[in-house]
């Protein structure tokens, strides 16, 4: 019996598997293969923002706490929406390119979710954490108003600028629980 090869798309192939993969948490592991699994059910060739934020929501409940009210289940049943047909006008497009150069990055990422991971990486090291974190990667997709993530949340109603800074308290209240001050004068 001889084995059967079929192509895959990048997204399924596991890639972004570089060295970045051991400077993420557990979950935030698992937010990164159900992405993958999301963008390759969808057909996509790239995992872009929307299918981080989608995988971000679905398993991390920090990520969900940082949305008011109804807000992240509204949020979960457009992305559903998006999911069975909605993303269709974002297939065979490249997220983040427009008129700039796609910068060079691993095979299966659009260069936003690329971008994305890096400053959620930075995040976690100014913290001193040696790893990302799911709300590193909410804050870093929220933070480019191009992103495909950023035109779900403003079409969900989302404000994205409270959201960042709901998400900035969160880790100034961490910061300060850790003994890296609290900013109080004394």
């Amino acid at each position: 019996m001889s084995a059967r090869h079929t192509q895959q798309p990048a997204a399924e192939r596991g890639a972004h598997r570089t060295d970045q993969g051991a400077r993420l948490t557990d979950e935030l592991v698992a937010v990164v293969a159900g992405a993958r699994r999301r963008a390759v059910r969808d057909g996509d060739r790239q995992i872009d923002t929307a299918h981080l934020l989608h995988s971000l929501l679905e398993s991390d409940p920090e990520v969900r706490g940082a949305f008011e009210g109804p807000q992240a289940a509204r949020l979960l049943g457009y992305l559903v929406q998006r999911a069975i047909g909605y993303g269709l006008r974002w297939r065979g497009t490249v997220e983040g390119s427009g008129a700039r150069p796609v910068p060079s990055g691993p095979e299966g990422w659009s260069p936003t979710a690329v971008s994305a991971m890096d400053v959620a990486y930075a995040r976690a090291e100014r913290r001193g954490d040696a790893c990302a974190r799911g709300l590193d990667l909410l804050a870093a997709i929220t933070a480019d108003p191009g992103s495909r993530a950023v035109e779900v949340l403003g079409r969900t109603g989302v404000d994205v600028r409270a959201l960042a800074a709901r998400i900035d308290a969160v880790a100034a209240v961490e910061e300060c629980a850790a003994g890296g001050g609290c900013g109080v004068a004394r």
